[in-house]
């Protein structure tokens, strides 16, 4: 637990990094480059960035405006998020209920420091940190995908004892070589899936299949308080710009308000809510029931998953009050303060960013509005996302409607703490299956409403793209 004085001298470092960043911004101006710093840059959660921690920690930090009365809620959201849960019955009843399915005994397995999963580096490797998510054709009573009936909607590799794990994932890669338009070569690498030894009968031949990575965690509470409208005045879902982007918003079910609304989070914009994320997380990753998703996670073909389970009698496995600070800590979890933001390649890279076409779906910054946590309320962010679906070609699709989203749109995802990847899990594995081993390779997989801005980055001179990649790392 922090120190008694910790939310205080946390609000003394917001309030000493706001003032600071004037004179920042009026050290840097304006530079032969392109544009200096906009003012609320260099905090890209507001108030609530860290200005503390950086490197190995750099995503571990709560909201720097936290209030006294949500602080212990995120420490104790904290423990749970990091913490395995067992297989019940257990000596440590608030932690068990494991299973009899599962991905990963706890959060942080996938999210380790609150940071980024990745495939796996070696055939024999497990996933860990990446989840195939199943689907067959049609959707289900909400409009969603609808789960295959005997293996659900996410493969599960991992079960408690006297339960069969549903099947073994693998993956295997192609080398995909291409040439900058300068001659210079690159590889990338293009993934194939594969699911073995099934234990609950032949898959079938129209399965669809799509694999998840974890994302990072930061700043959840702040995209959830960007308003509606603002997202909705965004979109263009028929190019009426002509610009060649028609970004959409993704109409999903929310199990709590019984309605169809806008999703923000997921790789497809499939939740729309904190809560409805981590719900979906404890109950797809884990096993583990909640007040929102209180039916177990077996299906009818699973029979000893099935006779391992009490049917969730006596209430959901992790309790309303416990489940409620684990939404506070992954809706108040600090975005890091941006990093050499005034180096000129730096401010270079950014202008080109612009320039080639990024920043049209990268949207820089969003005001943030009413919230039921007050220190996400009203803060200038600067998350480099517009939170809305986009074609993004054959070469990325996984062919899986979501919901609105089609098998080539994916939800934009922010690029704020992006260049801290590599400190934080040792790593920099990106896109929505970690197959790009680094911010270019991530551009050079973008097609459909990104194609142009990808072959303006193909063609550029090294050096400039050496700015872009090293502008992203900024953030």
């Amino acid at each position: 637990m922090p120190a008694p004085n910790a939310a205080p001298t946390r609000r003394r470092a917001a309030l000493l990094a706001a003032l600071l960043a004037p004179a920042l911004l009026t050290a840097c101006g304006e530079t032969d480059a392109g544009p200096g710093l906009e003012p609320g840059e260099l905090l890209p959660g507001g108030a609530t960035t860290n200005t503390l921690l950086g490197g190995r920690n750099a995503f571990i930090r709560p909201a720097e405006n936290i209030t006294v009365e949500h602080e212990p809620a995120f420490y104790t959201g904290n423990s749970f998020f990091n913490q395995a849960w067992v297989e019940a019955p257990a000596s440590t009843g608030r932690r068990d209920g494991l299973g009899p399915l599962f991905n990963a005994r706890s959060c942080a397995a996938c999210h380790l420091r609150d940071g980024r999963g990745r495939p796996p580096e070696s055939p024999d490797e497990p996933f860990l940190g990446l989840l195939l998510r199943l689907s067959v054709p049609g959707e289900d009573a909400v409009g969603g995908p609808l789960a295959d009936p005997s293996y659900g909607g996410q493969l599960q590799p991992f079960a408690i004892n006297d339960v069969a794990p549903e099947a073994d994932a693998s993956l295997t890669y192609v080398a995909v070589e291409g040439t900058y338009g300068d001659g210079s070569t690159y590889t990338l690498l293009e993934p194939t899936y594969h699911i073995d030894a099934p234990a609950y009968g032949p898959l079938p031949a129209d399965l669809m299949v799509s694999p998840r990575v974890a994302p990072a965690v930061i700043g959840l509470g702040l995209l959830e308080a960007i308003p509606a409208d603002a997202l909705e005045a965004a979109a263009d879902p028929d190019d009426a710009d002509g610009d060649g982007i028609s970004g959409r918003v993704n109409r999903v079910w929310d199990a709590t308000a019984e309605a169809h609304v806008i999703g923000r989070f997921g790789w497809k914009g499939d939740a729309p809510s904190v809560r409805q994320q981590v719900a979906g997380a404890f109950l797809g990753d884990m096993g583990i029931t909640t007040p929102l998703f209180t039916g177990q996670n077996c299906t009818e073909a699973q029979t000893d998953c099935l006779g391992a389970r009490d049917g969730g009698e006596g209430g959901p496995e992790i309790d309303v009050e416990t489940f409620e600070k684990v939404v506070i800590y992954t809706s108040l979890l600090a975005v890091p303060a941006r990093r050499e933001a005034d180096a000129a390649e730096v401010v270079r890279g950014k202008a080109l960013f612009g320039e080639m076409g990024c920043a049209a779906c990268h949207t820089p910054s969003h005001r943030t509005g009413a919230h039921p946590l007050p220190e996400v309320e009203d803060q200038l962010i600067w998350p480099y996302t517009d939170l809305l679906l986009h074609d993004m070609g054959p070469a990325l699709a996984d062919d899986r409607p979501v919901f609105e989203a089609s098998g080539q749109e994916w939800r934009t995802p922010p690029l704020w703490g992006i260049g801290l990847l590599p400190a934080v899990n040792d790593h920099q594995r990106l896109l929505h299956d970690g197959r790009a081993r680094g911010v270019a390779e991530a551009i050079l997989w973008h097609g459909g409403e990104a194609e142009a801005s990808r072959e303006a980055f193909r063609a550029a001179p090294a050096a400039d793209r050496d700015a872009v990649v090293r502008f992203v790392e900024s953030l």
